[in-house]
């Protein structure tokens, strides 16, 4: 049996209250100054994860930082926090250990981190990548859509997940764009693309323009913030939100019901798996960068996996295999309303 850790964070100051009801009670600017000095917490110990091809245990550890405290308090700071927090899981048994959210954003996405582990680490993207396009890819067949004919916006296309979804895709695609502020990156990984599949792909750093005319958009920036309102949308678009915190605005599904917004990456986890801490999704279902951490942890792969700015899209390849082999599953198309499943979509685009 395969041991991991898995690292998370309150992504806004409610989620405090999941775990500690008073926190409801605190003003917020309050919260974050207590958060700002609280050391790594040891939230649950997970346990049922298992397969004809393997099981796994594991623990959750959160770092007590929202993700403006994760990107706007020294690095140095944030990153002993997270180290810290690693170790603490590294004590309660873990081979390998996951960073989740804002963890695995700080500073060099999971290098340094490592260096200072003697466990491996991942990020888990690579198994969000592979999840993720799988989605799209089936939300797309089932509304009667091709990617090869649709028009492709990558929205945070520099950051690891965002490159490699672009990579895997250029060769099925004929109209792709990749929006990210540094141009100077973007151009690199658009000459990359090219030297690759021979496509030549639009870039930009703005979003407005290309949302407008797009049919499928990936959205997987690390902004603290909404980045695709309702106006930015083109009537029959599907959206898939990677990031988080989400990327797309709350009002989109309320006020656009001709757009079908999904949430890349939640997958059915094997067994009788028990997390004993919600983190708002159903019972026996986890967000896929957590399940790589547990699929790797079943397979007894106790090596870095996931980590660094550029992902390798044979990596995405292996670790969706490594998940049909141990029973991880699509969750259906999450919506910020609840599961879909795939035959009901016709009717909402």
């Amino acid at each position: 049996m395969g041991k991991f850790g898995f690292i998370i964070h309150p992504l806004c100051i409610s989620d405090f209250s999941r775990k500690f009801p008073f926190a409801e009670r605190i003003p917020e600017g309050v919260m974050k100054k207590i958060t700002e000095r609280l050391p790594p917490i040891r939230v649950s110990e997970i346990t049922g994860i298992e397969s004809p091809a393997g099981s796994a245990e594991g623990c959750f550890v959160a770092v007590p930082l929202l993700p403006e405290q994760m990107l706007g308090l020294p690095e140095e700071l944030v990153r002993g926090r997270i180290l810290k927090a690693c170790r603490m899981a590294q004590g309660m048994g873990a081979q390998i250990v996951g960073l989740g959210a804002f963890t695995s954003v700080v500073g060099d996405k999971g290098l340094s981190i490592a260096e200072g582990l003697e466990i491996p680490v991942t990020t888990g993207n690579s198994y969000t990548v592979a999840t993720a396009l799988e989605a799209v890819r089936k939300a797309c067949s089932a509304v009667g859509k091709t990617l090869g004919d649709s028009e492709i916006v990558i929205v945070g296309a520099n950051g690891s997940i965002g490159s490699a979804c672009a990579k895997i895709l250029a060769p099925e695609a004929r109209f792709l764009t990749l929006v990210s502020r540094d141009m100077e990156k973007l151009e690199q990984l658009a000459g990359e693309i090219m030297q690759l599949t021979g496509l030549a792909v639009h870039t930009t750093n703005r979003t407005e323009g290309p949302l407008k005319r797009a049919d499928v958009v990936i959205t997987v920036s690390s902004s603290v913030d909404t980045i695709i309102m309702p106006e930015h949308l083109k009537r029959g678009a599907i959206v898939c939100d990677v990031a988080r915190p989400r990327d797309v605005s709350a009002k989109v599904s309320q006020l656009r019901k001709d757009v079908l917004i999904i949430e890349g990456g939640v997958v059915k986890v094997p067994g009788n798996v028990n997390f004993n801490f919600s983190f708002g999704l159903p019972p026996g279902m986890c967000y896929a960068c957590m399940a790589e951490t547990m699929i790797l942890a079943m397979e007894g792969r106790f090596e870095n996996y996931s980590i660094g700015n550029r992902l390798e899209p044979e990596r995405v390849k292996e670790i969706w295999k490594l998940g049909k082999k141990h029973g991880f599953t699509l969750a259906g198309i999450k919506n910020p309303n609840g599961f879909t499943a795939y035959k009901e979509l016709e009717k909402r685009v």
